[in-house]
């Protein structure tokens, strides 16, 4: 077994994940409450635009997935863009694009457990948020294996609920093609915006990266199961997105508190909305099982380069994960789970996501064609489209996101200056 460099070898995880373990993993991530929730608040944005933002989304997608897919073959560490930026850019953007993962996926693991409150019981939404993140941070401290064999469940129930809701959709007498261009003038404004919202229900593939010390062969097994997990969730939600707005159309689907659910009814298909409820909640707790496993991975990483407390860089002897970080991490996600709001944490968490991405992008563009280098266009593209969707995001996302990386960037100067003056 390899041992990164500087880390003890009895604190290296156990590389037990497969090219099917990592595929359910990515699929876990991105199969979730995403496209139970983003379609209408896309749809609102873009109109009769939608799948063209989704194609934007997946484009952008694309490219992030074959540069993070290059990078974590070359670098098989926990860590993902936080291990690519500090050795292909430097200390600092490897330390930005951790610190923003980190900030931005423990919000969105907030969203996703507040998903299933919502679903299960919404009038005890933040205490069964609360009981969701207990339970799934206790079944990753068991080990990644039990975890990806939950994730191998929960992936197959969810796409057995999409599959429904698009044969019911698609069969149904009320099912009409021409809806698909019907709805309000599209501006590429409302569609990048759009682009970004449903960019948040595809950012889990990063997963596969941050698993990179916990894959069998991963300068093989990685760059395959990133393309395989991406092209999977895209068919999905465009297989999802169509069939739902030929019996809503764009102006219905934008007005939809529960798309899927309303889209089955219109379908004259009522029986099957209790399923998509709970199809959702199930959708939303294997995000927040694959979340919590990520973030863990890179606080792991961090603490190791004392960014983070350096006890969270502890392995448990038994069960060979982070325990410490696990456990930091599910305390953290509760006490945002009981406190904030599911809407402010998605539109925080995707500009986090989006920098993150940007700084992988530049970070393939400095592999050499021997380290496995992506086609040129791939990282350009990746770059220009995160920032394009970052700032295209509603306001209130890009102020507060930029605010929270600039007290991370304010944090890592003070802590070199003060370990520079601490040199003799």
């Amino acid at each position: 077994m390899t041992v990164p460099e500087g880390v003890p070898a009895g604190a290296v995880l156990r590389r037990r994940l497969g090219v099917g373990d990592a595929v359910v993993i990515g699929l876990g991530s991105m199969i979730g409450a995403g496209i139970f929730a983003a379609l209408a608040p896309a749809a609102a944005a873009a109109g009769s635009g939608l799948l063209v933002a989704l194609a934007v989304a997946g484009v952008v997608a694309y490219c992030n997935a074959t540069s993070s897919a290059r990078l974590a073959a070359r670098y098989p560490a926990s860590g993902g863009t936080y291990v690519y930026g500090r050795e292909r850019l430097g200390p600092f953007w490897g330390y930005l694009a951790g610190w923003g993962f980190v900030v931005g996926k423990t919000a969105s693991c907030a969203a996703m457990a507040l998903t299933v409150g919502a679903y299960v019981r919404p009038g005890q939404a933040h205490a069964v948020a609360v009981a969701a993140v207990v339970a799934l941070t206790a079944v990753n401290y068991a080990g990644v294996r039990k975890s990806a064999l939950l994730t191998r469940v929960i992936v197959a129930v969810v796409l057995a609920v999409l599959a429904a809701v698009v044969v019911a959709c698609l069969t149904s007498a009320s099912a009409d093609t021409a809806r698909l261009a019907a709805g309000p003038d599209v501006t590429w404004g409302g569609v990048l915006q759009a682009a970004g919202l449903l960019f948040f229900a595809f950012a889990g593939y990063a997963r596969i990266a941050t698993l990179g010390e916990e894959v069998r062969d991963p300068r093989r097994t990685i760059p395959r199961a990133i393309p395989i997990a991406l092209g999977i969730t895209l068919v999905v939600y465009a297989s999802v997105a169509v069939a739902v707005l030929t019996v809503l159309g764009p102006r219905e689907l934008a007005d939809a508190t529960a798309p899927l659910s309303d889209a089955v009814r219109a379908a004259g298909a009522g029986g099957l909305a209790p399923v998509v409820r709970a199809g959702a909640a199930v959708a939303a707790l294997g995000s927040l099982l694959a979340l919590i496993l990520g973030v863990s991975r890179t606080t792991l990483a961090m603490a190791r380069d004392r960014h983070l407390p350096h006890a969270l860089a502890a392995v448990h002897p038994r069960f060979h994960v982070p325990h410490r970080a696990e456990l930091a991490v599910g305390t953290v996600v509760a006490v945002l789970a009981a406190t904030t709001d599911v809407r402010a944490a998605i539109g925080f968490s995707s500009f986090g996501v989006l920098v993150y991405y940007a700084i992988a992008n530049v970070s393939a563009w400095t592999l050499t064609p021997a380290e496995g280098r992506p086609a040129r266009p791939v990282p350009v593209i990746g770059l220009v489209g995160c920032l394009a969707l970052a700032f295209a995001l509603p306001a209130s996302s890009v102020i507060r996101g930029t605010a929270v990386l600039a007290l991370g960037a304010t944090a890592y100067g003070i802590r070199r200056t003060v370990t520079a003056h601490r040199r003799p």
